[in-house]
C-alpha cells in the first residue's frame, strides 16, 4: 500500500511541476518582467540573513562567523565576531554556532538613520543557568541583541540583549536532521507597526510549541527593549511576547504591502510545509507530543521527538500521527498553502513591491533549499505565490526564472527595488525585474 502511494505521490508531484512551469509560461503572454540574476558577494559561510539601509548599505549575517556590513561604496567591515573568529572589529565569546544554530536574523531599526540600532539573533550560552544538561529540559540559548553601529559602519557598541530566554537544542538525538541546534528559527523582521517579529523553533522538544512559558516555536511581537506589544492577544498564562504559539520551525516571515498582513513560511516534517497569515494569539496547530487528543502511537516514535529511525518514513503515515496543523485546536490558524505531499524546505519569505516586478508584483517570494531526504524532491528554486486578499487560500504559484539551482536561504526586498538572495553555497545574489 506504501509503495502504491509513493508511486502516486510522486507523480503528483511530477504534475505539479509541470504545472508550475505552464503557469510560468502562460504568465510570459501577459508580459511579465526581464529576470537576472548576479552574485554580488562569494565565498561566505553560510550567509543567512541581510537587511539594509535606505541608502543600500547591506548588513549580512554568517551562521558560523558573525555580522558585517557591505556598504554602499562596496567596502566590506566585519562588525559582530563570534567565539573563534577573527578581524571582527567587536568580539562575543558566548555567541557560539552548533548545526542549525549560530548568528542568524538582523533587522534594522525603522529609526536607524537616527539611532544607528542593528537588531542580530544569535546562539549563546551567557543565559544557559542550570539547564542545557538534557534535551528534555529547558535551555536558554538563543538571545536577540541590539547594537549601535558607529557612523563610518566599521563598529558597533552598546551591546544589549533585549531577549534573554529562546530556546535552544544542546544534544544531538538519534533521528533525521537531530543535531544540536535543530530547529532554531531566529529570522528577524520589523512589521509596518515599527514593533520586532521575531521566529523561533520547536528545538525538537516535544512539549514546546503548545507550551504557555517556552519561547519555542512561537512568533514573537516585540518592542525595542524586548517587551511584548500591548495588544498581542495570546491565550490567558501564556507569555505575552508571543504573537502567535504551535509553530514548528518558521524561517520566512514578511508583510503584504497592500495591507501589512503577516505570513510565515514554515519547514513541514517531510510533510505539507506552510504558508499561513498570521492571526493574533493564534495557534500554528504544530503538536508533536506522542499519543496526545486521541492518537495512538507513533511507528517510529518521531511524533514524540524519541530517538528513531534514521530512515525516511512514507508522509501519509506520518501526517496520521503528527499534522502540520492540527485540526482538534479551535484557535487553529489554518494554512493558505501546503505543498500536500513531500516537504521540500521552505525558507525566508519576501513581497515583491515596485511597478519593475510587474505581473509578479505584489506575490510573495518564498525560497526553497530542498531537504533530499526519504524520498522528499530537492527544491533549490524561488516560488512566487499569489495569495488570496482574505490570505486564506492561494490563486496560483509560479517559479522565479532565476537560472539558478541554489539552496536559498534568505531573501529580502531592497530599497533599489531588487530580490537579495543568500544561498547556502555561500552566495549573496541580486536578482532584478525590468518590466517588459
Amino acid at each position: 500500500m506504501f509503495i502504491k502511494f509513493k508511486s502516486k505521490l510522486l507523480s503528483a508531484v511530477i504534475v505539479s511541476t509541470a504545472a508550475l512551469f505552464a503557469s510560468s509560461a502562460n504568465a510570459d503572454t501577459m508580459g511579465t518582467p526581464k529576470i537576472s540574476a548576479m552574485s554580488i558577494m562569494n565565498g561566505l559561510e553560510n550567509p543567512w540573513d541581510m537587511a539594509f539601509t535606505s541608502a543600500g548599505d547591506m548588513f549580512y549575517t554568517e551562521k558560523c562567523k558573525g555580522l558585517s556590513v557591505k556598504t554602499k561604496s562596496g567596502s566590506v567591515n566585519a562588525l559582530v565576531g563570534m567565539t573563534g573568529s577573527k578581524g571582527y572589529a567587536n568580539s562575543n565569546d558566548d555567541l557560539f554556532c552548533s548545526g542549525q544554530a549560530g548568528m542568524m536574523g538582523v533587522a534594522l531599526d525603522p529609526n536607524f538613520k537616527k539611532n544607528r540600532r542593528v537588531y542580530v539573533a544569535s546562539t549563546s550560552n551567557k543565559y544557559h543557568g542550570s539547564g542545557c544538561k538534557t534535551n528534555f529540559e529547558r535551555c536558554d540559548g538563543n538571545i536577540i541583541m541590539r547594537f549601535e553601529v558607529s557612523k563610518d559602519m566599521k563598529s558597533v557598541s552598546n551591546r544589549t540583549d533585549i531577549v534573554k530566554d529562546i530556546q535552544y537544542k544542546p544534544f544531538e538525538s538519534d533521528h533525521p536532521f537531530g543535531g544540536p541546534g535543530a530547529h532554531n528559527g531566529n529570522r528577524l523582521r520589523f512589521g509596518p507597526d515599527n514593533y520586532l517579529w521575531a521566529t523561533t523553533g520547536d528545538r525538537h522538544r516535544g512539549i514546546v510549541p503548545q507550551d504557555p512559558k517556552l519561547l519555542g516555536g512561537n512568533v514573537l511581537r516585540i518592542d525595542t527593549d524586548g517587551k511584548a506589544h500591548p495588544k498581542n492577544n495570546p491565550p490567558a498564562g501564556f507569555d505575552k511576547r508571543m504573537y502567535t504559539y504551535g509553530h514548528r520551525n518558521v524561517q520566512g516571515i514578511d508583510f503584504r504591502p497592500s495591507d501589512g498582513q503577516a505570513f510565515t513560511a514554515e519547514h513541514g516534517p517531510w510533510q505539507n510545509d506552510e504558508i499561513t497569515a498570521l492571526v493574533n494569539g493564534g495557534n500554528g496547530g504544530w503538536d508533536p507530543r506522542p499519543n496526545v487528543g486521541g492518537r495512538g502511537d507513533c511507528p517510529d516514535k518521531y511524533c514524540g521527538y524519541m530517538p528513531n529511525q534514521k530512515e525516511g518514513m512514507l508522509p501519509a503515515a506520518r501526517a496520521a500521527f503528527m499534522p502540520m496543523s492540527d485540526t482538534r485546536f479551535k484557535d487553529l490558524m489554518e494554512p493558505a498553502w501546503n505543498n500536500n505531499g513531500l516537504s521540500q524546505g521552505t525558507g525566508s519569505a519576501a513581497f515583491l513591491k515596485g511597478s519593475n516586478w510587474g505581473y509578479y508584483e505584489g506575490r510573495m517570494a518564498v525560497g526553497i533549499m530542498g531537504i533530499g531526504f526519504g524520498g522528499t524532491p530537492s527544491g533549490m528554486r524561488i516560488d512566487l505565490v499569489d495569495l488570496a486578499k482574505d490570505g486564506k487560500s492561494v490563486k496560483s504559484i509560479v517559479q522565479l526564472p532565476t537560472g539558478l539551482t541554489k539552496r536559498f536561504r534568505g531573501l529580502r526586498l531592497g530599497p533599489d527595488g531588487a530580490l537579495y538572495a543568500a544561498v547556502d553555497e555561500g552566495e549573496i545574489y541580486k536578482i532584478t525585474a525590468t518590466a517588459k
